[in-house]
């Protein structure tokens, strides 16, 4: 059901390379269908998009209009949902709005002995699209996870984009989250074309100025194509979960986060590393047991079986090593004492600290952004946060005092790169004030 690896026996090198996800090969056939889609969106706009919508998502829509998302809406489905799910987005909603308002980047100045002035403006993008997956689905969880940031962040219009079912519906859940996020428009469309229509923007459509949200594989890589004409979060991939646990663990709690991840799709990712010999042997008989009781059972079982693992090794050091090699995009301490080993955690997306810390909490209600680096590139990024959506602009105000110090100095620098009217700027202001 679910592969067993011995750094011990068969090296800590070995059992990383044995979960490292290998770069993920693109079908050319997808590619090209990508590429042509964001071309014919870019060329035919509007028209595009109600073709596609209609071949993809098997939605006749006839029209831009009939695909727009009216406030009223989001009010409706708002009022239709039960007063249960209503509680519940207002909850996660506040603390992921408290979240991410305690991490909102500042403007700033300091002041040096000269009394030249130095620091940072930050500004609210103003245009930015969500991309929330559906169709089959329904993720409210995803529209409160990226437009309460922005919403914070101070953008002023919050785009949602979401494919439709055949009937040309959209979840209620999906239109109430919009509505407690604060989302400003809306439009029923999925897939490549709705990248494309946010990046460049149709008739109907603005472009706006970055896109984020997850999706499948002809989301990610129509993201990949635009970045640059437009910016994005991330190109993210797969789900996963790495467990830390030693002794003290319980192999049913453990075996029921390697599920919680396992049943996202087939591809997902989940890892126990312990080195309490007793705990893999817990863990994979748990594992059975709650698996013949879940209802996407198939899906979690091919993937543990394709890509979960238990792993055991020699002490906690080499299992935090195995996390930072991996880079994963959550990481639960599930240990004695987890707060003394959380420094020693250099890469991860998501840390979920101590036993009743599951990840689920991270998915939903805690507060911290779901939308995570994922295959390794928590080594270079990080998650979605209110940074995604605002700009840094550096503010110089230098002082007479400051720029003549400084003259001696760039007169030195713009000659080792020849570029003597760079100097002559510094010079004349030189030779004016004094």
């Amino acid at each position: 059901m679910i592969r067993a690896l011995d750094a011990g026996r068969d090296g800590l090198d070995a059992v990383v390379r044995a979960l490292e996800r290998p770069p993920e090969s693109v079908d050319a056939k997808i590619r090209a269908a990508v590429e042509a889609i964001v071309a014919a969106v870019k060329a035919r706009g509007d028209d595009a998009i109600i073709e596609y919508t209609a071949r993809f998502d098997r939605f006749p829509a006839g029209s831009i209009a009939a695909l727009r998302i009216d406030p009223g809406d989001l009010a409706a489905a708002e009022s239709a949902i039960s007063d249960e799910l209503r509680a519940a987005l207002g909850y996660a909603a506040d603390r992921i709005g408290r979240y991410h308002a305690a991490a909102l980047p500042k403007s700033w100045r300091i002041t040096d002995e000269h009394g030249s002035v130095l620091g940072q403006e930050v500004r609210a993008l103003d245009r930015i699209g969500i991309y929330v997956p559906g169709g089959r689905a329904a993720y409210p969880s995803t529209v409160l996870m990226t437009a309460i940031p922005a919403r914070v962040a101070g953008v002023r219009e919050i785009v949602l984009v979401t494919p439709p079912d055949a009937d040309g519906r959209v979840a209620p859940a999906v239109l109430a989250a919009a509505r407690v996020a604060g989302v400003t428009e809306g439009y029923r469309i999925g897939g490549a074309q709705a990248i494309a229509a946010l990046a460049y923007g149709t008739a109907t459509i603005r472009r706006v100025d970055k896109i984020v949200g997850p999706g499948n594989i002809y989301v990610a890589l129509a993201k990949r194509q635009v970045f640059g004409d437009v910016g994005i979060d991330m190109v993210a991939g797969p789900s996963e979960v790495l467990v830390i646990a030693d002794r003290s663990a319980n192999a049913d709690w453990v075996a029921a986060d390697l599920l919680a991840q396992a049943e996202h799709d087939p591809m997902a990712r989940a890892i126990l590393v312990t080195d309490a010999p007793d705990l893999v042997k817990a863990t994979r008989a748990a594992l059975a047991r709650q698996l013949a009781a879940l209802p996407r059972e198939a899906i979690a079982a091919e993937a543990l079986r394709a890509h979960g693992a238990l792993v055991r090794v020699a002490d906690l050091d080499q299992a935090v090593e195995v996390a930072n090699r991996l880079a994963p995009e959550h990481l639960e301490l599930f240990v004695e004492a987890p707060e003394a080993w959380l420094p020693r955690v250099r890469h991860a997306g998501a840390i979920f600290v101590g036993s009743h810390t599951p990840e689920v909490v991270g998915d939903y209600v805690a507060g911290p952004n779901h939308v995570l680096p994922t295959g390794g590139t928590a080594r270079f990024s990080s998650p979605l946060s209110t940074d995604d959506f605002v700009t840094r602009s550096s503010v110089i105000a230098m002082s007479p005092r400051g720029l003549e110090e400084a003259r001696p100095h760039l007169r030195a620098l713009t000659a080792v790169e020849g570029l003597q009217g760079h100097a002559l700027a510094a010079e004349l202001r030189a030779s004016t004030s004094s």
